[in-house]
């Protein structure tokens, strides 16, 4: 991305107002969760804050959706209702784009995530978005695709429809206006 990975205080500030409303809007994605331990975690992790931050400015609307009992986390993914529309139109990984000879997007989903500090969603994680909303009713996401797949070309991505959760597979090198992908941060 070319950018320093830091926010001013103002900044910081300022999103941490944004991700309280969304929090506060939304306890049934948290519940037995407080701000105020979100909160310290954020403030005690300013390169994970700049992640959240990076997710937001791609349309992201990044929210706890859970906590992580192993690791005393709390886990954030994009709750925006379609794929982040800053997120879009990226094939699969650097090798799907490489291999790519003619009309190639800008970037990849795999090198963009890497470049915010994210992961995209596995399969499960997708579904355990969709138990607390529905999301990607007109759009898709890339998701993690095992690594039988892709060694054979393929990815995979999801969306719902018919309010169901599909799983599909395309060339890792395809791109779409309307698939992007959704991100997962551990804080």
């Amino acid at each position: 991305m070319g950018e320093q990975k830091k926010m001013t205080t103002a900044q910081q500030k300022e999103f941490l107002a944004v991700l309280k409303t969304r929090f506060e809007k939304n306890m049934n994605r948290h519940k037995n969760i407080s701000w105020a331990d979100v909160q310290q975690k954020l403030e005690a992790a300013p390169g994970k804050l700049w992640s959240l931050y990076e997710m937001e400015k791609t349309g992201g609307e990044p929210d706890v959706v859970g906590a992580d009992k192993k690791s005393d986390a709390v886990i954030f993914i994009d709750c925006a209702a379609e794929s982040p529309a800053g997120r879009r139109s990226f094939c699969y990984d650097r090798a799907a784009l490489d291999g790519r000879k003619e009309h190639k997007p800008k970037n990849s989903v795999m090198d963009m995530a890497n470049a915010m500090g994210i992961e995209i969603l596995t399969e499960e994680q997708y579904r355990v978005l969709q138990e607390s909303g529905k999301f990607d009713l007109k759009t898709s996401s890339w998701i993690q695709t095992p690594d039988a797949i892709r060694k054979l070309g393929g990815a995979l991505f999801c969306d719902r429809r018919y309010d169901t959760v599909f799983v599909y597979h395309n060339g890792a090198e395809s791109y779409y206006a309307a698939r992007g992908f959704r991100g997962m941060l551990k804080v």
